[in-house]
């Protein structure tokens, strides 16, 4: 039996993202985004509602603020404790898992999405995701652009600005562009 767009999108194999089943749930998502970005700062249960029915699963106590950008959300897992700050992107066309006690900067972006490097492929239209794994106890500084396919281990930090382009380890401090580590922690 063939495989959906959707399953090819979930197992990091070539799709075509303008298939009708993945457009509606990109148009679901931008509805249920347009509500919470367009909230006023009040209506905290509003909010809640909408990320809890955006996201695969959330954690108790989190807080995003708008505003918020994802092309799915329901390619999200979140654990609890999870504090996003304005600004954030999350191309979750493949799995995005953020473990416990997630802290992320503003204008932070997270990319599971990506494009043939071959221009005959590319031109296709067909597009390629793998997903990204965050672990506990992560903070990911300021404008930190996270690549396809990326886990970040637990207790680390990686510096405002940084492009996180391989595998981070648990424990550690890591910045620049390319992302490295400078210490243990």
């Amino acid at each position: 039996m063939a495989k959906t767009e959707r399953e090819k999108m979930l197992a990091n194999e070539p799709y075509w993202a303008a298939a009708l089943e993945l457009v509606e749930m990109r148009q679901r998502a931008q509805e249920r985004l347009y509500r919470f970005n367009h909230s006023r700062p009040e209506e905290t249960a509003v909010r809640q509602e909408v990320l809890e029915s955006l996201f695969q699963s959330i954690g108790p106590n989190f807080e995003i603020m708008p505003p918020f950008f994802c092309d799915y959300g329901g390619h999200i897992r979140a654990g609890k404790n999870l504090y996003i700050n304005a600004n954030c992107t999350i191309l979750d066309c493949n799995w995005v898992t953020l473990g416990d006690d997630v802290l992320i900067a503003p204008n932070v972006q997270i990319y599971t999405a990506y494009h043939p490097v071959d221009p005959a492929v590319r031109l296709t239209g067909v597009e390629m995701a793998a997903p990204i794994t965050i672990g506990s106890n992560v903070w990911l500084g300021g404008g930190v652009i996270v690549c396809p396919g990326v886990t970040i281990g637990d207790n680390t930090t990686i510096g405002a600005g940084s492009v996180v382009t391989k595998a981070i380890p648990a424990n550690v401090v890591a910045v620049g562009n390319p992302c490295r580590v400078i210490r243990s922690v």
